[in-house]
């Protein structure tokens, strides 16, 4: 095939949620997980969500899911709560080469940000997929960028060698000391995490921001689909002590949420059930994301599991200068 890329013939767009639903559907694992109509569907429920749908006659190639709402009269568009990425996925024809492949994302988000720009939104703020490496379409476009990063393990299915990349002082000494007078399982219940989950915050004096419905129901949603797991520890007499909650797919699974029991001593606990996890899934999963802080001890804590350290975009533009105002008063 030439190098020289050949516009789409018959290109057009629109928001389309049902035709969306029949896309997944049909590419099945292709689309990534928080970008399934069903996880949207989990996560926005009693929200506004819709989906730009780019076609080239009647083949798909190229879509972006989005939550949006209103606030003052303006219209905003957000990341869902528990959705670590959204942003366009581009459905790139199979001969295509690199650069042909940047011509086809230049083409496509043009088009995928058509009905966005109609909405008028006085504030977009998304996580692109690390699988997003070029984001200059959005900033031809007057969008802006900051650089994040999360931390991945990108092969899990030999765990025992895995374990011996950990640091030996820090993360294996720990798990082996902790492994023996716990047991990690895997039958904690939806509801049960989410009551977990809630104490925990009410036991550090503070307030969840997630609702034990919202967190029952996406927890429940994704253990019944085969998408989600929920992971607990407990001591010698069946004590809960750190339950995590870690939604995947076959590329890739992505801890999400964690509780622990403040009122006891903690060491080993969150190693010991990162490192039941990645057994449990390392037949299920190609990566483990652990979804990665920005915050310094943080970020050397995922790393010293031996992780990759893989950069991801955030996406914004802000067109009104008081919801800019209200937004930085927000992450105070």
């Amino acid at each position: 095939m030439s190098l020289h890329y050949y516009a789409l013939r018959e290109p057009r767009v629109a928001l389309d949620k049902e035709g969306y639903r029949s896309f997944c559907e049909t590419e099945g694992t292709e689309v990534p997980l928080f970008m399934q109509h069903w996880w949207m569907e989990s996560v926005c429920e009693g929200k506004q969500w819709d989906v730009a749908v780019a076609r080239d006659g009647d083949t798909v190639v190229g879509v972006m899911p989005f939550l949006y709402g209103r606030k003052l009269g303006m219209t905003y568009i957000l990341q869902p709560q528990l959705t670590q990425y959204s942003g366009p996925f581009y459905c790139y024809p199979e001969e295509y080469n690199r650069q042909q492949r940047i011509e086809f994302e230049k083409e496509v988000a043009a088009l995928l940000l058509k009905p966005l720009k109609q909405l008028h939104p006085a504030f977009f703020l998304q996580n692109f997929s690390p699988l997003v490496t070029n984001w200059l379409p959005f900033y031809w476009a007057g969008f802006s960028q900051t650089t994040r990063y999360t931390y991945r393990l990108n092969d899990i299915s030999d765990p025992d060698s895995l374990f011996e990349t950990f640091d030996k002082e820090k993360r294996q000494r720990k798990i082996r000391r902790c492994s023996q007078r716990t047991e990690a399982r895997f039958d904690l219940s939806p509801r049960e995490f989410a009551e977990f989950h809630s104490r925990y915050w009410t036991g550090k004096s503070g307030r969840d921001l997630l609702s034990n419905d919202f967190i029952e129901r996406v927890c429940a949603t994704a253990v019944n689909r085969g998408n989600g797991v929920i992971a607990s520890l407990h001591d010698t007499e069946g004590h809960l002590l750190m339950a995590r909650f870690v939604a995947y797919d076959a590329r890739c699974a992505y801890s999400l949420m964690s509780a622990i029991d403040t009122s006891l001593h903690r060491s080993g606990y969150n190693e010991t059930l990162f490192w039941a996890l990645i057994r449990y899934l390392s037949d299920k999963s190609r990566c483990f994301d652990f979804e990665g802080s920005m915050d310094e001890g943080i970020e050397y804590f995922y790393r010293s599991f031996g992780a990759e350290q893989i950069p991801f975009f955030e996406i914004s533009k802000c067109d009104n200068r008081l919801f800019r105002f209200l937004m930085k008063l927000k992450r105070r």
